[in-house]
């Protein structure tokens, strides 16, 4: 009897440290990245966190434009399927809800500084979280806007950034700059327009009825199409790039304005480590808001927001989903680590992440600061995102190719009533 109740407890520690040992093993970490821009920056982090931990962390960067095209490939690879990606708005929150864990009370929602990054499903489940804000407009070189005989300052609505670009484009060859940076219309470029640009529209239809934009709205007006054509006529015309080339595109507008080829180049804070690192200086560069010609856009600040919202795969195990939230946390609270991360993202809105020095951001808060109203992100609405976009980028370039007022019908309808086709295609 004593050895059969010695082998039975002999059996029973075996079988206790085989659950602890499969209770214990180890996760990782798959993060589905949605800014090409930063994936050199999160593969060393992923190198950092595994050479610290022995936690494997894989990083893999979706092509512009085809993020959730990549993530629904990807989700469908069972137990090797993303454990972190993006879910960036209230479209992808009723696509992918139902693979978001819940971060309501996690150690990670409650680093965050601020509650106004948290996107919720219908029934308050807390699906993700931002990880980085950010901020876009005219990127602006001062020190040239000098030199070209204007003040730092002097631009302040439509009227005086078109006599400055006008000004500068006219006399190019004698001042060494253009005034606007190519406006490619390829994938890796056209979203500053169908998405940032396309926000003039978007926001001011949203002062001018905010209960129409408290969710997506089924239709849009168009009200500001007409600023939102002057804004872009007035860039892709004051530049050394044709606008009927832009179609093609294969543009590098971020080395033309680095290397002081152009004055004025559209786009975000994110652009500034690349333009650090090719020399530029932030005493010499900021951003100014998109003036379009709207009254009372003196005191317009920068569009505010952002798409990049972190989510944990439900459907992952348990393990890797620990591993994910471990990995957040360290990335958020880890001096050195958040240092890093903030360097490519540019501010992250947590408690203990590292302090931003990104002149972009400083400017909005800047605006901000002066009492200068922000330009919320409604572009986030956009419906099937990338098949609108798509639509609106044919249209955009049969406009370039001929701007007519024939052609911009077309843009017009690509943008008001794709909006409405693209909200039935995903709402019914």
């Amino acid at each position: 009897m004593k050895k059969v109740l010695a082998l039975v407890l002999a059996l029973v520690m075996a079988l206790s440290l085989v659950a602890c040992g499969s209770k214990d093993e180890p996760g990782s970490v798959y993060w589905l990245n949605f800014k090409p821009e930063s994936d050199e920056a999160l593969q060393e982090l992923a190198k950092m966190y595994t050479e610290e931990t022995g936690v494997e962390v894989k990083v893999v960067t979706a092509a512009s434009g085809t993020y959730q095209e990549t993530l629904t490939a990807e989700m469908d690879k069972g137990e090797e399927a993303p454990t972190l990606f993006v879910v960036g708005n209230s479209a992808a929150v009723d696509t992918w809800g139902d693979y978001c864990l819940d971060l309501t009370d996690t150690k990670i929602a409650k680093e965050l500084n601020t509650d106004a990054y948290m996107l919720k499903d219908a029934d308050g489940k807390l699906c993700s979280i931002g990880y980085c804000y950010e901020c876009f407009g005219i990127i602006t070189n001062t020190a040239l806007l000098e030199q070209a005989g204007f003040a730092k300052d002097y631009i302040t609505n439509f009227d005086k950034l078109k006599e400055v670009a006008e000004y500068v484009h006219a006399n190019a060859a004698t001042l060494g700059f253009d005034a606007f940076t190519s406006g490619g219309m390829d994938g890796s470029s056209s979203w500053r327009f169908t998405g940032h640009l396309a926000n003039v529209d978007y926001y001011y239809e949203s002062v001018d009825d905010p209960a129409a934009w408290a969710s997506c709205p089924a239709e849009i007006k168009g009200t500001y199409l007409d600023n939102f054509r002057a804004l872009y006529d007035l860039m892709v015309v004051n530049s050394a790039t044709d606008r009927a080339s832009l179609a093609a595109g294969g543009f590098d507008a971020a080395a033309e304005f680095a290397a002081g080829k152009a004055l004025f180049y559209f786009n975000g804070n994110w652009e500034w480590s690349g333009l650090s690192d090719k020399g530029m200086k932030a005493e010499d560069v900021t951003m100014i808001p998109y003036y379009c010609g709207v009254e009372g856009e003196e005191k317009a600040g920068l569009n505010c927001g952002t798409e990049n919202y972190w989510a944990i795969n439900a459907k992952a195990s348990e393990a890797d989903q620990q591993a994910t939230m471990d990995f957040m946390y360290w990335l958020v609270t880890d001096p050195e680590a958040s240092a890093k991360a903030v360097s490519t993202f540019g501010v992250m809105p947590y408690k203990q992440a590292a302090e931003s020095d990104n002149p972009f951001l400083a400017a909005a808060n800047n605006y901000a600061g002066a009492g200068n109203y922000t330009m919320g992100w409604m572009f986030n609405y956009q419906p099937n995102v990338e098949t609108y976009r798509s639509a609106l980028v044919s249209a955009m370039n049969a406009y370039n190719a001929d701007p007519s007022d024939a052609n911009w019908a077309t843009v017009v309808t690509a943008f008001v009533d794709g909006w409405a086709t693209q909200y039935k295609a995903i709402n019914g």
